[in-house]
């Protein structure tokens, strides 16, 4: 059965920087502090990703010196970031079920109708391309991780397919794609914060993305590439931090 991720490989540059990104991810693991487990880096990478996600989406990332978080969409982003683990499994089996329970736990302060939670829309085209998302994420590609992480944050943008946080569960998705493909199996870097400090080219990069182009495509993937560099390295300051 044919691939249809594996084009992708020979776009101009596309397989060479997928190699790089997944090396500056790997080598991450290899610092001392995550050798002895890791625990700690991935505590912080995981509210520090969260926190610029929804920066991205014009939150406040500011986590308040005490009391409750109240920017829904931060308070959101953070209650997806804790429940990560916990939706690994589903993810990696039934993908859709677990962008649903994602929505329920992004959204829940940002909707009037309790009833639209976790629930995407109608739309026929879009169910099929969110179906043909979850195919590759249960195995219908073998291309790299930082492919397959690109795609699925680059689809989720484009399909907005809960009409609300959508941008919190496509980084989201991408994470947990992160972990599953084994490129990132600790969730210790923080691609997040390279989107957030650069929003304007993350922005323009995603909607080259959505022509479906080429070299719209392209763009993305090496855009994407680049920010696994730069959250490999925040990841490192985090580790120095706390090793």
């Amino acid at each position: 059965m044919t691939d249809p991720l594996r084009p992708l490989l020979d776009l101009e540059g596309v397989a060479e920087a997928a190699q790089s990104a997944q090396e500056a991810v790997f080598a991450v693991h290899r610092h001392g502090a995550n050798l002895r487990g890791g625990s700690a880096t991935a505590a912080e990478a995981s509210v520090r990703a969260a926190r610029a996600s929804a920066g991205i989406d014009g939150a406040d990332p500011e986590l308040p010196a005490e009391g409750a978080v109240r920017d829904p969409l931060l308070a959101g982003a953070l209650r997806v970031a804790e429940a990560t683990e916990s939706l690994l499994p589903t993810w990696r089996r039934a993908p859709l079920q677990a962008l649903a329970r994602m929505h329920v736990l992004a959204a829940t302060d940002l909707v009037d109708d309790p009833d639209s939670l976790g629930r995407p829309g109608a739309d026929p085209g879009m169910a099929r391309r969110l179906e043909l998302l979850a195919q590759l994420v249960t195995g219908a590609t073998a291309v790299p991780g930082p492919v397959l992480t690109a795609v699925v944050h680059g689809e989720l943008l484009t399909l907005d397919a809960f009409g609300t946080a959508d941008g919190v569960l496509a980084r989201a998705a991408g994470r947990l794609t992160m972990i599953a493909t084994g490129l990132d199996p600790k969730a210790l870097t923080v691609p997040e914060v390279a989107c957030f400090r650069r929003v304007r080219r993350y922005r323009a990069a995603a909607a080259a993305f959505a022509t479906g182009e080429p070299e719209g495509v392209r763009e993305w993937l090496l855009f994407a590439f680049e920010s696994l560099h730069a959250g490999a390295k925040e990841a490192t300051t985090i580790a120095d931090a706390t090793g």
